[in-house]
């Protein structure tokens, strides 16, 4: 077995998949079709019901997203987020959102992830007051 330490994680283990070289420093290892290794650990961790530190940056940077980004979507803080994956202690609702996005990214329809991304976006924007009006056809938001 071969210990895949490579990926961020130390509870990763290889069966097959994986050959050894000789170089002249020691032993290289190359691993067979890395996209779909880490396409299966990604999926694992998403159905997992608690993250550590290091799984919630793995899922992060395997949609390669920043600890800046994530932050907006969950509305913390770029600091808050580095102690996460440092220390452990995500909240769940992170965990969950961060979770689905994932689910839904690696299927390749994002509807949730970018109504997520709106949701934060709007979060940025302050509407000081919103205005109606009423209309023949019914009320809608006015220009």
């Amino acid at each position: 077995m071969y210990h895949y330490t490579e990926s961020g994680l130390q509870n990763i283990w290889l069966l097959n998949g994986f050959k050894t070289h000789k170089v002249t420093d020691g032993i290289a290892v190359s691993i067979i079709n890395i996209e779909g290794l880490h396409k299966l650990i990604g999926k694992s961790l998403a159905r997992k019901a608690y993250l550590t530190g290091s799984e919630f940056r793995f899922l992060r940077k395997e949609m390669d997203f920043s600890q800046k980004r994530i932050a907006a979507l969950v509305g913390r803080t770029e600091e808050a987020v580095s102690k996460w994956e440092r220390l452990g202690h995500i909240p769940d609702s992170a965990t969950r959102l961060l979770q689905a996005i994932y689910l839904e990214s690696i299927d390749g329809d994002i509807k949730f992830r970018k109504l997520v991304e709106e949701l934060a976006e709007l979060d940025r924007v302050q509407q000081e007051r919103l205005v109606f009006e009423d209309t023949l056809d019914g009320w809608r938001k006015a220009a």
